[in-house]
Protein backbone atom coordinates (compact mmCIF):
# COMPACT_ATOMS: atom_id res chain seq x y z
CA UNK A 1 0.00 0.00 0.00
CA UNK A 2 1.63 2.81 -0.54
CA UNK A 3 1.55 6.17 1.59
CA UNK A 4 0.62 8.40 -0.60
CA UNK A 5 -2.80 8.01 -0.86
CA UNK A 6 -2.78 8.53 2.78
CA UNK A 7 -2.00 12.10 1.91
CA UNK A 8 -4.41 12.56 -0.79
CA UNK A 9 -7.17 14.70 0.76
CA UNK A 10 -5.04 16.51 3.62
CA UNK A 11 -6.35 20.02 3.86
CA UNK A 12 -3.98 23.14 4.97
CA UNK A 13 -4.79 25.30 7.76
CA UNK A 14 -5.00 28.97 7.23
CA UNK A 15 -2.20 31.39 8.59
CA UNK A 16 -4.14 34.21 10.49
CA UNK A 17 -2.36 37.71 9.99
CA UNK A 18 -0.31 38.41 12.90
CA UNK A 19 -2.10 41.45 13.94
CA UNK A 20 -4.56 39.10 15.63
CA UNK A 21 -1.77 38.97 18.42
CA UNK A 22 -0.23 42.49 17.78
CA UNK A 23 -3.53 44.45 18.70
CA UNK A 24 -3.78 47.84 19.76
CA UNK A 25 -2.11 48.67 23.33
CA UNK A 26 -4.40 49.49 25.98
CA UNK A 27 -4.44 51.98 28.13
CA UNK A 28 -3.83 51.32 32.05
CA UNK A 29 -6.80 51.23 34.30
CA UNK A 30 -6.87 53.85 36.74
CA UNK A 31 -6.53 51.27 39.78
CA UNK A 32 -5.14 48.13 39.67
CA UNK A 33 -4.33 44.95 41.73
CA UNK A 34 -0.59 45.07 41.04
CA UNK A 35 2.39 46.88 39.23
CA UNK A 36 2.40 47.06 35.88
CA UNK A 37 4.65 44.23 34.13
CA UNK A 38 7.71 44.82 32.54
CA UNK A 39 9.82 42.31 30.16
CA UNK A 40 13.23 41.33 30.75
CA UNK A 41 15.79 42.56 28.17
CA UNK A 42 15.49 40.80 24.93
CA UNK A 43 12.14 39.29 25.84
CA UNK A 44 10.28 41.66 22.96
CA UNK A 45 11.77 39.69 20.44
CA UNK A 46 10.37 36.45 21.72
CA UNK A 47 6.72 37.65 21.40
CA UNK A 48 6.59 36.80 17.49
CA UNK A 49 7.70 33.27 18.01
CA UNK A 50 4.49 31.71 17.46
CA UNK A 51 2.92 31.71 14.22
CA UNK A 52 -1.46 32.13 14.68
CA UNK A 53 -3.29 29.55 12.89
CA UNK A 54 -6.81 29.16 12.41
CA UNK A 55 -8.63 26.08 13.66
CA UNK A 56 -12.10 27.95 11.28
CA UNK A 57 -10.80 25.53 8.21
CA UNK A 58 -11.91 22.47 10.14
CA UNK A 59 -14.69 20.66 8.81
CA UNK A 60 -17.63 19.84 10.80
CA UNK A 61 -20.27 19.86 8.84
CA UNK A 62 -20.63 16.23 7.78
CA UNK A 63 -21.61 15.69 11.58
CA UNK A 64 -25.01 15.88 12.55
CA UNK A 65 -26.61 18.27 15.32
CA UNK A 66 -25.82 16.02 18.50
CA UNK A 67 -22.76 15.22 17.86
CA UNK A 68 -22.09 19.17 17.28
CA UNK A 69 -24.08 19.52 20.84
CA UNK A 70 -20.95 17.09 22.03
CA UNK A 71 -18.41 19.13 20.92
CA UNK A 72 -20.04 21.87 22.41
CA UNK A 73 -20.16 20.33 25.82
CA UNK A 74 -16.62 18.99 25.34
CA UNK A 75 -14.75 22.11 24.97
CA UNK A 76 -16.89 23.52 28.32
CA UNK A 77 -15.03 20.24 30.18
CA UNK A 78 -11.76 21.25 28.39
CA UNK A 79 -11.73 24.54 29.66
CA UNK A 80 -11.72 23.15 32.68
CA UNK A 81 -8.98 21.66 32.42
CA UNK A 82 -6.80 24.58 31.26
CA UNK A 83 -8.49 26.81 34.52
CA UNK A 84 -6.77 23.43 36.86
CA UNK A 85 -3.65 23.28 34.38
CA UNK A 86 -3.01 27.04 35.13
CA UNK A 87 -3.23 26.16 39.24
CA UNK A 88 -0.62 23.36 38.28
CA UNK A 89 1.76 24.80 36.69
CA UNK A 90 1.70 28.73 37.80
CA UNK A 91 2.58 29.19 41.28
CA UNK A 92 0.86 32.52 42.22
CA UNK A 93 -2.40 33.93 40.98
CA UNK A 94 -3.65 33.96 36.95
CA UNK A 95 -5.90 36.93 37.15
CA UNK A 96 -3.39 39.20 38.92
CA UNK A 97 -0.73 38.26 36.41
CA UNK A 98 -2.36 38.95 33.16
CA UNK A 99 -4.48 42.03 34.87
CA UNK A 100 -0.42 43.12 35.22
CA UNK A 101 0.03 43.39 31.30
CA UNK A 102 -1.38 46.27 29.57
CA UNK A 103 0.38 45.52 26.40
CA UNK A 104 -2.06 42.50 24.96
CA UNK A 105 0.89 40.85 23.20
CA UNK A 106 2.62 39.98 26.19
CA UNK A 107 -0.68 38.92 27.82
CA UNK A 108 -1.14 36.52 24.34
CA UNK A 109 2.59 35.38 25.16
CA UNK A 110 1.69 34.62 29.32
CA UNK A 111 -1.24 32.85 28.25
CA UNK A 112 0.40 30.52 25.45
CA UNK A 113 3.59 29.72 28.00
CA UNK A 114 0.95 29.48 31.33
CA UNK A 115 2.82 31.90 33.04
CA UNK A 116 6.21 34.73 33.06
CA UNK A 117 8.27 31.69 31.73
CA UNK A 118 9.39 31.38 28.41
CA UNK A 119 8.91 27.27 27.94
CA UNK A 120 10.76 27.25 24.57
CA UNK A 121 13.70 29.43 26.59
CA UNK A 122 14.48 26.93 28.54
CA UNK A 123 11.54 28.58 30.95
CA UNK A 124 13.57 31.17 31.62
CA UNK A 125 11.45 33.96 33.20
CA UNK A 126 10.35 36.91 30.76
CA UNK A 127 8.86 39.40 33.23
CA UNK A 128 11.23 40.99 35.45
CA UNK A 129 10.78 40.39 39.26
CA UNK A 130 10.36 36.41 38.80
CA UNK A 131 13.08 33.65 39.40
CA UNK A 132 13.45 30.68 36.92
CA UNK A 133 10.44 28.22 37.20
CA UNK A 134 10.37 25.95 39.88
CA UNK A 135 11.54 22.42 38.58
CA UNK A 136 8.28 20.90 40.61
CA UNK A 137 5.92 23.71 38.93
CA UNK A 138 3.51 23.82 41.40
CA UNK A 139 3.17 20.01 42.51
CA UNK A 140 5.23 20.65 45.28
CA UNK A 141 6.25 23.39 47.82
CA UNK A 142 8.75 25.74 46.28
CA UNK A 143 11.57 25.62 49.07
CA UNK A 144 11.06 21.45 48.55
CA UNK A 145 14.70 19.54 47.90
CA UNK A 146 15.11 16.05 46.35
CA UNK A 147 16.44 15.09 49.72
CA UNK A 148 13.99 16.36 51.66
CA UNK A 149 10.90 14.61 49.86
CA UNK A 150 13.19 11.15 49.54
CA UNK A 151 13.59 11.35 53.31
CA UNK A 152 9.44 12.11 53.54
CA UNK A 153 7.60 9.08 55.11
CA UNK A 154 4.20 9.98 52.90
CA UNK A 155 1.82 8.18 52.07
CA UNK A 156 1.22 8.01 47.99
CA UNK A 157 3.87 10.81 48.01
CA UNK A 158 5.25 9.76 44.75
CA UNK A 159 1.28 9.13 43.13
CA UNK A 160 0.85 10.79 40.01
CA UNK A 161 -2.41 12.01 41.19
CA UNK A 162 -0.99 13.76 44.66
CA UNK A 163 0.00 17.31 45.36
CA UNK A 164 2.91 17.85 48.01
CA UNK A 165 1.82 20.76 50.40
CA UNK A 166 3.27 21.99 53.53
CA UNK A 167 1.54 23.07 56.84
CA UNK A 168 2.30 26.12 59.32
CA UNK A 169 4.90 23.91 60.81
CA UNK A 170 6.90 23.17 57.90
CA UNK A 171 6.08 19.42 57.57
CA UNK A 172 5.06 17.87 54.51
CA UNK A 173 1.49 16.08 53.90
CA UNK A 174 -0.50 14.63 50.30
CA UNK A 175 -3.45 16.02 49.13
CA UNK A 176 -5.38 13.90 46.39
CA UNK A 177 -6.30 15.70 42.97
CA UNK A 178 -9.83 14.75 43.87
CA UNK A 179 -9.79 16.91 46.84
CA UNK A 180 -7.62 19.68 45.69
CA UNK A 181 -9.81 20.50 42.58
CA UNK A 182 -12.95 19.11 44.09
CA UNK A 183 -15.45 21.73 42.35
CA UNK A 184 -13.70 21.96 39.13
CA UNK A 185 -13.68 18.36 38.82
CA UNK A 186 -17.42 17.52 40.09
CA UNK A 187 -18.37 20.08 37.26
CA UNK A 188 -16.23 18.50 34.51
CA UNK A 189 -17.70 14.66 35.38
CA UNK A 190 -21.20 16.63 35.04
CA UNK A 191 -20.49 17.63 31.45
CA UNK A 192 -18.48 14.67 30.37
CA UNK A 193 -22.15 12.38 32.21
CA UNK A 194 -24.39 15.08 29.79
CA UNK A 195 -21.93 14.06 26.43
CA UNK A 196 -22.16 10.08 27.42
CA UNK A 197 -26.29 10.57 27.33
CA UNK A 198 -26.29 12.26 23.85
CA UNK A 199 -23.66 9.78 22.83
CA UNK A 200 -25.41 7.27 20.41
CA UNK A 201 -21.84 5.04 20.72
CA UNK A 202 -22.40 2.75 23.86
CA UNK A 203 -18.75 1.95 24.19
CA UNK A 204 -17.38 6.33 24.04
CA UNK A 205 -20.28 6.58 26.21
CA UNK A 206 -19.13 4.14 28.40
CA UNK A 207 -15.55 5.65 28.36
CA UNK A 208 -17.17 9.01 29.16
CA UNK A 209 -18.85 7.80 31.96
CA UNK A 210 -15.73 6.03 33.54
CA UNK A 211 -13.69 9.18 33.09
CA UNK A 212 -16.47 11.36 34.92
CA UNK A 213 -16.04 8.78 37.93
CA UNK A 214 -11.95 8.80 37.73
CA UNK A 215 -12.22 12.55 38.21
CA UNK A 216 -13.98 12.13 41.71
CA UNK A 217 -12.08 8.72 42.37
CA UNK A 218 -8.47 9.43 41.26
CA UNK A 219 -8.56 5.77 39.62
CA UNK A 220 -7.87 6.59 35.89
CA UNK A 221 -6.84 3.04 35.04
CA UNK A 222 -10.85 1.63 34.10
CA UNK A 223 -11.08 4.50 31.80
CA UNK A 224 -8.14 3.87 30.23
CA UNK A 225 -9.49 0.29 29.24
CA UNK A 226 -12.51 1.73 28.26
CA UNK A 227 -11.08 3.89 25.91
CA UNK A 228 -8.79 1.44 24.42
CA UNK A 229 -12.18 0.12 23.19
CA UNK A 230 -13.56 2.50 21.37
CA UNK A 231 -12.97 1.39 18.02
CA UNK A 232 -15.95 3.18 15.77
CA UNK A 233 -16.47 7.19 17.18
CA UNK A 234 -16.65 9.77 14.81
CA UNK A 235 -15.43 12.44 18.01
CA UNK A 236 -12.90 11.63 20.48
CA UNK A 237 -11.71 13.44 23.69
CA UNK A 238 -8.77 12.62 25.60
CA UNK A 239 -9.00 14.87 28.71
CA UNK A 240 -7.82 14.66 32.14
CA UNK A 241 -4.00 14.76 34.40
CA UNK A 242 -1.87 12.55 31.81
CA UNK A 243 1.61 13.74 30.53
CA UNK A 244 4.35 14.02 33.75
CA UNK A 245 6.64 16.18 31.53
CA UNK A 246 5.70 19.77 33.67
CA UNK A 247 7.15 18.23 37.19
CA UNK A 248 10.45 19.01 36.17
CA UNK A 249 11.62 17.71 39.53
CA UNK A 250 10.62 14.47 39.52
CA UNK A 251 8.31 13.29 36.17
CA UNK A 252 5.62 11.77 39.33
CA UNK A 253 2.67 14.46 38.94
CA UNK A 254 0.74 14.24 36.12
CA UNK A 255 -0.86 17.35 34.58
CA UNK A 256 -4.73 18.52 33.14
CA UNK A 257 -4.81 18.95 29.76
CA UNK A 258 -7.47 18.11 26.91
CA UNK A 259 -7.72 17.48 23.28
CA UNK A 260 -10.98 17.54 21.41
CA UNK A 261 -10.58 15.77 18.11
CA UNK A 262 -12.79 14.33 15.08
CA UNK A 263 -11.67 11.02 13.16
CA UNK A 264 -10.96 10.63 9.57
CA UNK A 265 -11.79 7.25 9.29
CA UNK A 266 -10.77 6.61 6.15
CA UNK A 267 -7.21 7.72 6.88
CA UNK A 268 -7.48 5.60 10.48
CA UNK A 269 -8.64 2.33 8.17
CA UNK A 270 -5.77 2.75 5.66
CA UNK A 271 -2.68 3.63 8.48
CA UNK A 272 -3.88 0.60 10.95
CA UNK A 273 -1.58 -2.01 9.02
CA UNK A 274 1.05 -0.38 10.60
CA UNK A 275 0.25 -0.79 14.14
CA UNK A 276 0.07 -4.72 12.62
CA UNK A 277 4.00 -5.30 12.29
CA UNK A 278 4.96 -3.98 16.13
CA UNK A 279 5.61 -8.10 17.09
CA UNK A 280 7.59 -8.43 13.83
CA UNK A 281 9.04 -5.04 14.75
CA UNK A 282 9.78 -5.66 18.36
CA UNK A 283 11.27 -9.09 17.73
CA UNK A 284 13.99 -7.59 15.24
CA UNK A 285 15.16 -3.97 17.69
CA UNK A 286 18.91 -3.95 17.56
CA UNK A 287 19.66 -5.26 21.16
CA UNK A 288 19.66 -8.82 23.15
CA UNK A 289 16.24 -10.47 24.16
CA UNK A 290 15.77 -9.70 27.37
CA UNK A 291 15.45 -5.69 26.27
CA UNK A 292 13.17 -7.01 24.02
CA UNK A 293 10.89 -9.59 25.90
CA UNK A 294 7.74 -7.58 26.52
CA UNK A 295 4.62 -8.20 23.94
CA UNK A 296 3.37 -5.22 22.40
CA UNK A 297 -0.42 -5.42 22.75
CA UNK A 298 -1.96 -6.81 19.66
CA UNK A 299 -4.59 -4.58 20.26
CA UNK A 300 -2.67 -1.44 19.05
CA UNK A 301 -4.76 1.34 16.74
CA UNK A 302 -3.48 4.34 14.77
CA UNK A 303 -5.59 6.71 13.92
CA UNK A 304 -5.89 10.23 12.46
CA UNK A 305 -7.65 13.23 13.14
CA UNK A 306 -8.35 16.71 13.06
CA UNK A 307 -7.31 18.33 16.90
CA UNK A 308 -10.14 21.11 16.96
CA UNK A 309 -9.28 22.23 20.62
CA UNK A 310 -6.42 21.92 22.74
CA UNK A 311 -6.48 23.02 26.14
CA UNK A 312 -4.10 22.76 29.47
CA UNK A 313 -0.45 21.41 29.32
CA UNK A 314 -1.38 20.06 25.88
CA UNK A 315 -1.73 23.77 24.83
CA UNK A 316 1.49 25.06 26.28
CA UNK A 317 4.34 26.44 24.63
CA UNK A 318 4.96 24.08 21.68
CA UNK A 319 1.51 22.14 20.16
CA UNK A 320 1.31 18.08 19.91
CA UNK A 321 1.13 16.93 16.76
CA UNK A 322 0.69 12.93 17.47
CA UNK A 323 -0.71 11.63 20.58
CA UNK A 324 0.59 8.08 21.42
CA UNK A 325 -1.64 7.14 24.74
CA UNK A 326 -2.77 5.93 27.68
CA UNK A 327 0.84 5.72 29.55
CA UNK A 328 -0.79 3.27 32.16
CA UNK A 329 2.01 0.74 31.36
CA UNK A 330 -0.77 -2.05 32.41
CA UNK A 331 -3.30 -0.90 29.97
CA UNK A 332 -0.05 -0.53 27.62
CA UNK A 333 1.21 -4.05 27.71
CA UNK A 334 -3.00 -5.51 27.76
CA UNK A 335 -4.27 -3.15 25.23
CA UNK A 336 -1.71 -1.73 23.07
CA UNK A 337 -1.85 2.04 22.72
CA UNK A 338 -3.61 4.76 20.82
CA UNK A 339 -1.78 6.64 18.39
CA UNK A 340 -3.14 9.71 17.29
CA UNK A 341 -2.09 11.75 14.44
CA UNK A 342 -3.15 15.36 14.82
CA UNK A 343 -3.23 15.75 10.58
CA UNK A 344 -4.53 19.36 10.53
CA UNK A 345 -1.92 20.72 13.01
CA UNK A 346 1.36 18.65 11.24
CA UNK A 347 0.57 19.98 8.19
CA UNK A 348 0.40 23.87 9.85
CA UNK A 349 4.25 23.16 10.67
CA UNK A 350 5.39 21.58 8.27
CA UNK A 351 3.67 24.40 5.86
CA UNK A 352 4.67 27.15 8.05
CA UNK A 353 7.70 26.26 10.14
CA UNK A 354 9.81 22.91 8.58
CA UNK A 355 10.31 23.85 5.00
CA UNK A 356 11.49 27.69 5.96
CA UNK A 357 14.16 26.32 8.64
CA UNK A 358 15.46 23.48 5.61
CA UNK A 359 15.94 26.55 3.13
CA UNK A 360 18.28 27.92 5.76
CA UNK A 361 20.16 24.26 7.04
CA UNK A 362 19.59 22.05 4.55
CA UNK A 363 22.16 21.69 1.69
CA UNK A 364 20.29 22.65 -1.22
CA UNK A 365 21.15 19.21 -3.08
CA UNK A 366 19.03 17.48 -0.22
CA UNK A 367 15.97 20.06 0.02
CA UNK A 368 13.95 18.08 -2.50
CA UNK A 369 13.94 15.17 0.43
CA UNK A 370 12.27 17.49 2.75
CA UNK A 371 8.36 16.10 2.14
CA UNK A 372 5.24 15.98 3.76
CA UNK A 373 5.11 12.30 3.33
CA UNK A 374 8.22 12.21 5.46
CA UNK A 375 7.16 14.87 7.88
CA UNK A 376 4.28 12.71 8.67
CA UNK A 377 5.61 9.16 8.40
CA UNK A 378 8.27 9.90 11.11
CA UNK A 379 5.96 11.77 13.18
CA UNK A 380 3.83 9.13 12.79
CA UNK A 381 6.01 6.25 13.44
CA UNK A 382 7.57 8.23 16.53
CA UNK A 383 4.01 7.25 18.39
CA UNK A 384 4.24 3.91 17.12
CA UNK A 385 7.88 3.13 18.55
CA UNK A 386 6.47 3.89 21.89
CA UNK A 387 4.86 0.48 22.24
CA UNK A 388 8.17 -0.71 21.21
CA UNK A 389 11.06 -1.83 23.92
CA UNK A 390 10.39 -2.79 27.27
CA UNK A 391 8.29 -0.71 30.09
CA UNK A 392 9.38 -3.10 33.25
CA UNK A 393 12.75 -3.51 34.37
CA UNK A 394 14.64 -6.68 33.30
CA UNK A 395 15.57 -7.79 36.50
CA UNK A 396 11.36 -7.68 37.38
CA UNK A 397 12.10 -4.93 40.72
CA UNK A 398 9.83 -2.47 38.98
CA UNK A 399 9.57 -0.02 36.14
CA UNK A 400 11.12 2.10 33.77
CA UNK A 401 9.54 5.04 34.46
CA UNK A 402 10.06 4.82 38.56
CA UNK A 403 13.52 4.03 38.17
CA UNK A 404 14.64 6.77 35.40
CA UNK A 405 12.41 9.34 38.10
CA UNK A 406 12.87 12.98 36.35
CA UNK A 407 14.76 11.38 33.20
CA UNK A 408 11.61 8.75 32.44
CA UNK A 409 10.12 11.15 30.00
CA UNK A 410 12.94 12.86 27.89
CA UNK A 411 14.51 9.73 27.88
CA UNK A 412 11.54 7.57 26.40
CA UNK A 413 10.76 10.69 24.02
CA UNK A 414 14.39 9.78 22.66
CA UNK A 415 13.64 6.27 22.32
CA UNK A 416 10.55 7.08 20.76
CA UNK A 417 12.40 9.10 17.78
CA UNK A 418 14.95 6.82 17.55
CA UNK A 419 13.06 3.51 16.98
CA UNK A 420 10.92 5.78 14.39
CA UNK A 421 13.34 6.44 12.16
CA UNK A 422 13.89 2.21 12.90
CA UNK A 423 10.86 1.44 12.05
CA UNK A 424 10.54 3.44 9.11
CA UNK A 425 13.82 1.89 7.60
CA UNK A 426 13.02 -1.80 8.12
CA UNK A 427 9.50 -1.24 6.80
CA UNK A 428 10.91 0.09 3.56
CA UNK A 429 13.65 -2.62 3.64
CA UNK A 430 10.43 -5.08 3.64
CA UNK A 431 8.77 -3.32 1.07
CA UNK A 432 5.63 -2.20 3.35
CA UNK A 433 6.27 1.42 3.12
CA UNK A 434 6.66 2.31 -0.29
CA UNK A 435 6.21 6.07 -0.83
CA UNK A 436 9.48 8.13 -1.41
CA UNK A 437 12.90 7.35 -0.56
CA UNK A 438 14.81 6.38 2.71
CA UNK A 439 16.62 9.47 1.74
CA UNK A 440 13.91 11.48 2.18
CA UNK A 441 12.66 10.41 5.38
CA UNK A 442 16.61 10.67 6.97
CA UNK A 443 17.11 13.99 5.50
CA UNK A 444 13.28 15.20 6.81
CA UNK A 445 14.29 13.65 10.36
CA UNK A 446 17.54 15.64 10.34
CA UNK A 447 15.12 18.82 10.43
CA UNK A 448 13.03 17.79 12.16
CA UNK A 449 16.07 17.84 15.12
CA UNK A 450 16.41 21.48 14.26
CA UNK A 451 13.06 22.31 14.29
CA UNK A 452 12.30 20.38 17.54
CA UNK A 453 15.73 21.27 19.59
CA UNK A 454 14.30 24.82 19.40
CA UNK A 455 12.02 24.16 21.85
CA UNK A 456 14.81 24.21 24.30
CA UNK A 457 16.22 22.35 27.07
CA UNK A 458 13.09 22.16 29.07
CA UNK A 459 11.32 20.45 27.19
CA UNK A 460 11.33 16.89 26.99
CA UNK A 461 11.29 16.36 23.50
CA UNK A 462 14.12 19.12 23.49
CA UNK A 463 16.34 17.55 25.49
CA UNK A 464 16.00 14.28 23.09
CA UNK A 465 16.82 15.76 20.02
CA UNK A 466 19.55 17.74 21.91
CA UNK A 467 21.08 14.24 23.00
CA UNK A 468 20.36 12.55 19.46
CA UNK A 469 21.76 16.04 17.56
CA UNK A 470 25.23 15.04 19.81
CA UNK A 471 25.29 11.47 19.41
CA UNK A 472 24.43 11.58 15.65
CA UNK A 473 27.51 14.66 15.07
CA UNK A 474 29.68 12.14 16.82
CA UNK A 475 29.06 9.58 15.23
CA UNK A 476 29.51 11.36 11.65
CA UNK A 477 25.79 10.72 10.47
CA UNK A 478 25.78 14.17 9.12
CA UNK A 479 28.65 16.80 7.50
CA UNK A 480 28.17 20.45 8.03
CA UNK A 481 29.96 23.04 5.18
CA UNK A 482 30.86 25.94 5.65
CA UNK A 483 27.61 27.86 4.92
CA UNK A 484 26.52 26.06 8.44
CA UNK A 485 24.79 23.77 6.01
CA UNK A 486 24.15 20.43 6.49
CA UNK A 487 24.06 16.81 4.65
CA UNK A 488 23.05 13.82 5.79
CA UNK A 489 25.20 10.46 5.37
CA UNK A 490 23.13 7.97 5.03
CA UNK A 491 25.39 4.96 5.73
CA UNK A 492 26.88 6.54 8.96
CA UNK A 493 23.40 7.69 10.42
CA UNK A 494 22.09 4.14 10.09
CA UNK A 495 24.40 2.70 11.86
CA UNK A 496 24.30 5.81 14.27
CA UNK A 497 21.01 4.64 14.36
CA UNK A 498 21.19 1.68 15.27
CA UNK A 499 23.55 1.83 18.17
CA UNK A 500 21.85 4.90 19.76
CA UNK A 501 18.92 2.41 20.11
CA UNK A 502 20.98 -0.30 21.82
CA UNK A 503 22.28 2.44 24.16
CA UNK A 504 18.64 3.89 25.15
CA UNK A 505 16.93 -0.17 25.18
CA UNK A 506 19.50 -0.90 27.77
CA UNK A 507 19.74 1.99 29.51
CA UNK A 508 15.84 1.95 30.15
CA UNK A 509 15.93 -1.91 30.77
CA UNK A 510 18.25 -1.47 33.07
CA UNK A 511 17.11 1.44 35.03
CA UNK A 512 20.74 2.75 35.11
CA UNK A 513 19.92 5.81 36.26
CA UNK A 514 23.20 6.99 36.93
CA UNK A 515 24.08 6.23 33.23
CA UNK A 516 21.10 8.23 31.81
CA UNK A 517 22.38 11.14 33.92
CA UNK A 518 26.25 11.25 32.26
CA UNK A 519 23.82 10.81 28.81
CA UNK A 520 22.63 13.81 29.66
CA UNK A 521 25.71 15.67 31.42
CA UNK A 522 27.90 14.45 28.34
CA UNK A 523 25.07 15.30 25.20
CA UNK A 524 22.49 17.23 26.36
CA UNK A 525 24.14 20.58 25.63
CA UNK A 526 24.15 23.07 22.70
CA UNK A 527 27.30 23.63 20.81
CA UNK A 528 28.70 26.98 18.94
CA UNK A 529 27.88 25.88 15.59
CA UNK A 530 24.48 24.38 16.36
CA UNK A 531 23.25 27.71 18.33
CA UNK A 532 24.62 30.07 15.58
CA UNK A 533 22.76 27.75 13.37
CA UNK A 534 19.72 28.49 15.19
CA UNK A 535 20.80 31.92 16.28
CA UNK A 536 19.88 32.18 12.22
CA UNK A 537 16.38 30.93 11.86
CA UNK A 538 15.88 33.69 14.40
CA UNK A 539 17.32 36.13 12.48
CA UNK A 540 15.29 34.99 9.23
CA UNK A 541 11.99 35.24 11.29
CA UNK A 542 11.29 31.88 11.34
CA UNK A 543 8.44 30.88 13.94
CA UNK A 544 9.27 28.47 16.64
CA UNK A 545 5.65 26.46 16.44
CA UNK A 546 2.25 27.18 16.28
CA UNK A 547 -0.89 28.88 18.49
CA UNK A 548 -4.15 28.31 17.61
CA UNK A 549 -6.78 30.68 17.20
CA UNK A 550 -9.86 28.25 18.71
CA UNK A 551 -12.99 27.75 20.86
CA UNK A 552 -16.60 27.69 19.93
CA UNK A 553 -17.18 30.98 17.94
CA UNK A 554 -14.09 29.78 15.67
CA UNK A 555 -15.88 26.99 14.44
CA UNK A 556 -19.55 28.15 14.36
CA UNK A 557 -20.92 26.08 17.18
Amino acid sequence: MKVSRLYATLGRLTVVSAATLTLLACTPPEEVCCAPAQLVSGAEQRLDIYLPVTMADVDISHLPAHKREMLSLLIDAAEIMDELFWLQAYTGDRDELLESMYDPRVRAFAEINYGPWDRLNNDQPFIQGYAEKPYGANFYPVDITREEFDAASLEGKDDLYTLIRRNDAGELYTIPYREAYQRQLTEAAGILRQVAALSQDPQFAEYLRLRADAFLTDDYQPSDYAWMDVTDNLIDVIIGPIEIYEDRLFGYKAAFEAYILVKDLEWSERLAVYAETLPALQRGLPVPDEYKAEEPGTDAQLNAYDVIYYAGHTNAGSKTIAVNLPNDEEVQLAKGTRRSQLKNSMRAKFDGILVHIADELIVPEQRPHITFDAFFANTMFHEVAHGLGIKNLVDGEGTVRAALREYAAPLEEGKADILGLYMVTQLMDDGILTEGQLEDYYVTFLAGIFRSVRFGASSAHGMANMIRFNYFAEHDAFVRNGAGQYAVNMDNMRAAMNSLSELILRLQGDGDYAGVHRLFEEMGHMGPDLQSDLDRLEQAAIPVDVHFEQGKSVLGL
